[in-house]
């Protein structure tokens, strides 16, 4: 079971700001930039090549959607979205608030950051959802589903 079936199951704590009945999405430990989200599918699958294509469409809209929250939220000119993730076996989408291309490098992620940092970066993000129109799918609760 991957870390993030983990989440998704509650055995390990998330902060989210999406859920529906085919993803999640929730901030990532080690955001690059505040607001760093990721969109997962609940369905435990490895590659984003073997995900079957409504799945895979539905990811990328729920992604559009967050995407437009951050450049609400952090008052940057774009999101960035990319699939990686080597390090975990289950798809991936990373939204990222952006300003550059420097703002999506891996090696600025940044680790140990306090929690309430991160609570508040991943709160402007669901406030932001919520203002759009989307908050039906924000989770009542930052840490649960």
């Amino acid at each position: 079971m991957s870390v993030f079936t983990e989440i998704i199951a509650g055995n390990i704590p998330g902060r989210f700001v999406w859920a529906d009945e085919t993803c999640v999405a929730f901030g990532t430990h080690e955001p690059i930039k505040d607001g760093h989200t990721l969109v997962v599918p609940r369905q435990e699958v490895s590659r984003f090549t073997d995900l079957d294509e409504e799945a895979f469409a539905h990811l990328a809209v729920v992604a559009q959607k967050i995407g437009r929250a951050q450049e609400h939220a952090f008052s940057v000119p774009r999101a960035m979205l990319m699939i990686a993730g080597m390090e975990v076996p289950h798809v991936h989408l990373h939204v990222i608030p952006a300003t550059s291309e420097a703002d999506i490098r891996f090696e600025n992620a940044q680790s140990g950051l306090p929690g309430e940092k991160m609570d508040a970066a991943i709160e402007k993000v669901r406030d932001a959802l919520r203002e759009l129109g989307y908050g039906e799918f924000v989770p009542a609760d930052l840490h649960s589903l």
